[in-house]
């Protein structure tokens, strides 16, 4: 591929990225061309990078086409009869991606930026489906908008460039690294902590152990700002500091709880950093004897006047702030600069007398080692000087150190105007920083209360609410002017702020998400999590207390923003691990070999779209919450292009139904040619690993007497299916049914005539606050709108009352699709425990009397039994539940079951299944096969005496279900198995009908005939 002029494409941001060029002009040069370089090569398409300024097109020779591009361009013209089959009038052609006519935009930034971002605006490329499906026909396109898609843009190009143009007016005053990071920094370190307190840390330790402190503090910084480049290289990084850094790598929990007590301490510091300013005026008003009131109070009075001055330089804006931090630095390296110069400068007898003696190696070695006095030791001193590393004054008086300094420098005022320098630089830093911080939390709303301070304005979006509630913290502690308690706590803020952004570097490394990618590559990620616990530990050398109590606060903030789950998703690490762990949990599980003391139920229940029938999720989930799988289907059938898009465009929205609904389950959906296919295709492809259903769930089909033909040979073909792939089946039924959509569709209607009434009485009143200026003319007026108001309000008022008929009407089913959600009062659970299918029928009621809101219920045991034998058959029962440790209330022997059932049931049965009888024996040979062909789901006379006795049982059933189970809370049933092929849908369906009629809600289930219980442990 050419690369010419690619330089130039690079340097232009204006530049295409792709261009198509032609060649050459004619053949003849063409074939000069070839001759110099000595060969022949095909001829291929060309694309390169070129600068919009290279006028020379190339176009692609294709074997058999040289005479096409050979007449292309005659003296420089181009010709109807030249034109390529691509091209049109309208420059399609030249200017498509590739030179091919496709959507296909090329790679371009604005399509991966966030939505709302301050950078540029964020574009959107043709959607896969946009792609993939045919091409749209007699689509006018214009050349602009040709332009466009060559380039890779879409129709928000126009607003980009109107963006963008509006930012160069009033854009953002941006700083660069110098202004914006090494001033800032180099203030910071430098603060009085490091400017004054050295001198009498070297005095304590010695040079020997100060340097070694020196090393340790250096060390914690250095591994946390070697942390805080990984992650901050990791993507684009917005305001809010280490609050943004911790947040988007740990996620909302950590970066809330960290966000509000850094932005504190950046608060508080102010009046720490003001207080050590004023501190220092006093000391030179002490001197000279000029003090206004006393000691405290002049502090406090030069500290608020301090802090007002700042406020201003804040307010006034970034640019001055910044200035103001130039200025300070100058001052401050002066200053360095002015003592090391000091150093050198010969001695006097007055120096010597108060005991320097400029260097000298007697002297280095004598004070090499420590010289620990009043109590202090190694790490009293290290927590003394390391809050220089983190900038935070440690609020004790320095006026003693400052003499010394004074003394040792060249020229003392100088010293004085480095503390001013150090102090009000510090003091100015965390005035700004702590509403930049606090303005990124409550943007990000993580605390719902703060939203108020959010709001930024100007062209900097300037935090000043922020700003102002920052002036008042640190009024407050300034008016308190006894900081030594506060002090250590501020530190430990910081040093936890230090410790999580460690954390976060090691955290994301560990997660091992492709998302993690940082430019910045001089990072290991164990040094990052020796950093955080080397900053942890350095919290209890400090002050335990302290550490104790910043622990305490972190750990309170943590649950509040856990328990409160704000609606944000930044792709933190703690998202990639938990992922992570999932996937290695999963496959490691594989691993085991499944056994029948740890089976659970595993269900995969079709409830449709969740919120359409929540009982029989409810029921499900009731014995599958935090015990076993749960997976709610839905099938969508019909046409292919229409399903698959209505399935995508839902997955979110239902999953997230059951999240906000507490449901602990995942929801599923296949787009398939049928119900059945669909359920089929679930049956075989849900779950991961050993997670994967053991038991299908479905709801009683109950309208399969008007149903088509098809969908209820579809609904018993699903249970066939289940059986075939060794699943348990559990079919449940309540009197309502579960479908509850007219239910919902009512609500949304009623929701829909609320808001307009509260819209039209908004307009009724507004309307009357306006007429009722106008004097007897808007009283008028008023009178017939109110006239007016009342009849559409009566309209309004009717429609609400038909609709509430409709409510009533469906006031059983809402109340229906409750019941589950309810405790359930004291009362039974009857199990029919009839055939022996390995224990689910079983399992599954005693897992729900372990539940909270069926504990109250006890457990009957109704079995097939002889006369002759009932009390040898309880004993049997008890034995056998007693060794799988079930407790139930009561056994009961059911000896009659076999005999034949009432008239007037097995009447009703009749009648029931007259409609889909064949009734072949009537009728002659001839006309009855060809019925068979034509009706094949037809119940034969031959059928039904094939399964009378069968049929006789279910109908029996009922009778004893009706007799014993009436007043049960709930009936676990054995679920009667149909033959494939030898019983129809329609005798297998009447069979579950006449079972189950006329009950409370009852659960029919079979087991897939292997164990789920033991009594061996």
């Amino acid at each position: 591929m050419s690369m010419n002029n690619a330089s130039n494409v690079f340097l232009d941001p204006n530049a295409n990225r792709f261009q198509v060029n032609i060649i050459n002009e004619d053949h003849d040069n063409n074939e000069t061309t070839q001759e110099d370089v000595g060969s022949d090569p095909p001829h291929y398409e060309e694309t390169s990078f070129t600068d919009e300024t290279h006028n020379r097109l190339r176009i692609s020779y294709r074997p058999g086409k040289r005479e096409l591009h050979d007449n292309f361009r005659q003296n420089g013209e181009k010709t109807e009869a030249s034109l390529h089959p691509y091209d049109t009038h309208s420059k399609m052609y030249y200017l498509q991606t590739f030179g091919h006519n496709t959507m296909d935009p090329v790679p371009k930034i604005d399509y991966y930026r966030n939505t709302g971002s301050v950078s540029g605006n964020k574009l959107n490329r043709p959607s896969l489906l946009e792609i993939h499906e045919q091409l749209a026909k007699n689509i006018a396109v214009s050349t602009g908008s040709v332009e466009r898609v060559a380039n890779g843009e879409s129709s928000a190009g126009d607003e980009t460039a109107a963006s963008k143009e509006e930012e160069n007016k009033t854009g953002f005053v941006k700083f660069g690294w110098v202004k914006g990071v090494l001033v800032r920094c180099m203030l910071n370190i430098w603060g009085v902590m490091l400017f004054i307190r050295l001198s009498w840390i070297v005095g304590q330790a010695g040079i020997g152990l100060g340097v070694i402190i020196i090393l340790l503090a250096t060390m914690v910084t250095s591994i946390t700002g070697l942390s805080t480049s990984a992650i901050a290289t990791n993507g684009f990084v917005r305001g809010g500091g280490a609050y943004y850094l911790i947040s988007r790598s740990l996620g909302p929990e950590f970066g809330g709880s960290i966000g509000l007590i850094f932005a504190f301490a950046n608060a508080v510091a102010v009046a720490m950093y003001v207080v050590g300013f004023a501190e220092t005026v006093v000391e030179l008003l002490k001197e000279s004897d000029t003090l206004m009131v006393d000691e405290s109070n002049d502090i406090r009075i030069i500290g608020t006047i301090t802090v007002v001055c700042l406020l201003g330089i804040s307010v006034a804006g970034m640019e001055w702030e910044a200035k103001a931090q130039v200025i300070l630095l100058i001052v401050l390296l002066v200053a360095i600069v002015n003592f090391f110069i000091g150093t050198v400068i010969p001695t006097n007898t007055e120096k010597k007398a108060r005991g320097f003696f400029n260097y000298q190696a007697s002297i280095f070695a004598e004070n090499f080692g420590p010289d620990f006095r009043s109590g202090e030791g190694f790490f009293s001193v290290f927590a003394i000087f390391f809050p220089a590393a983190t900038g935070i004054l440690a609020g004790a008086n320095i006026s003693g150190d400052l003499k010394v300094m004074s003394m040792v420098s060249g020229f003392g005022p100088l010293i004085t105007a480095g503390i001013f320098s150090a102090t009000l630089s510090s003091a100015l830093a965390s005035l700004v920083s702590a509403p930049k911080v606090f303005q990124a939390l409550c943007k990000d709303n993580v605390y719902k209360g703060l939203e108020f301070f959010a709001k930024g304005y100007g062209k900097n979006n300037e935090p000043i609410r922020g700003y102002v509630l920052t002036f008042a913290i640190a009024m407050a502690f300034i008016l308190i002017a006894e900081l030594n308690t506060i002090a250590p706590i501020i530190s430990n803020f910081f040093l936890a702020s230090y410790a999580l952004i460690n954390f976060s570097c090691f955290h994301a490394s560990y997660a091992k998400s492709p998302g993690w990618r940082p430019a910045f590559r001089y990072y290991n990620m164990w040094v990052s999590l020796f950093g955080a616990l080397l900053c942890c530990g350095v919290m209890f050398v400090i002050n335990w207390w302290a550490a104790l109590i910043t622990y305490a606060i972190e750990l309170f903030l943590y649950i509040y923003v856990t328990y409160k789950k704000p609606e944000v998703n930044w792709g933190s690490s703690t998202q990639a691990l938990y992922f992570v762990n999932a996937l290695d949990s999963a496959l490691a599980l594989t691993t085991v070999e499944d056994h029948v003391k740890n089976f659970r139920p595993q269900c995969l229940a079709l409830t449709g779209a969740p919120m359409v029938r929540p009982a029989l999720l409810d029921i499900t989930h009731a014995f599958t919450k935090n015990n076993g799988l749960c997976i709610c289907c839905e099938v969508y059938t019909g046409p292919r292009k229409l399903c698959v898009k209505e399935m995508n465009s839902g997955m979110e929205k239902k999953q997230a139904w059951l999240t906000k609904n507490k449901r602990k389950a995942f929801y599923a959906a296949v787009a398939a040619d049928s119900f059945r296919d669909g359920v089929k295709s679930l049956l075989q492809a849900s779950g991961l690993g050993r997670m994967k259903p053991n038991t299908l769930v479905i709801g009683f089909k109950k309208d399969w007497r008007s149903a088509p033909a098809t969908q209820v040979e579809n609904y018993v073909g699903i249970i066939h299916d289940a059986f075939d792939f060794e699943l348990g089946v559990i079919i449940i039924r309540i009197s309502q049914g579960f479908d509850i959509s007219q239910v919902l569709q009512v609500q949304e209607e009623l929701e829909k005539l609320e808001q307009e009434r509260l819209a039209l009485e908004a307009t009724i009143k507004e309307n009357d606050f306006e007429e009722g200026k106008r004097g007897i003319c808007g009283f008028f007026k008023k009178a017939s709108t109110l006239n007016i108001s009342k009849h559409e309000t009566k309209e309004s008022t009717i429609n609400t009352i038909q609709s509430m008929h409709v409510g009533e009407f469906n006031q059983r089913l809402l109340e229906a699709s409750t019941q589950f959600k309810k405790k359930q009062g004291k009362g039974t659970i009857d199990i029919w425990w009839l055939f022996d299918d390995g224990g689910l029928t079983i399992l599954i009621p005693y897992i729900l009397t372990i539940r909270k809101k069926w504990k109250n219920c006890k457990l009957r045991i109704f079995t097939g039994g002889k006369v002759n034998r009932i009390e040898e058959e309880k004993l049997v029962m008890a034995s056998l539940l007693s060794k799988f440790r079930i407790k139930f209330a009561d056994i009961n022997i059911i000896c009659d079951i076999n005999i034949k059932p009432n008239k007037e049931s097995w009447k009703f049965f009749e009648e029931m299944i007259e409609p889909y009888r064949l009734h072949e024996s009537c009728k002659d040979m001839t006309t009855a096969e060809k019925l068979k062909r034509e009706t094949p789901w037809k119940i034969t006379d031959a059928e039904l005496e094939a399964f009378k006795e069968k049929s006789y049982r279910q109908v029996r059933l009922n009778e004893l279900l009706q007799e014993h189970s009436r007043a049960a809370n709930l009936i676990v049933l054995s679920l009667p198995v149909a033959r494939k092929g030898a019983v129809s849908d329609y005798l297998y369906m009447a069979w579950l009908e006449i079972l189950s009629k006329n009950l409370p809600p009852v659960l029919m289930v079979r087991g897939n005939h292997k164990n789920v219980l033991t009594f061996y442990s």
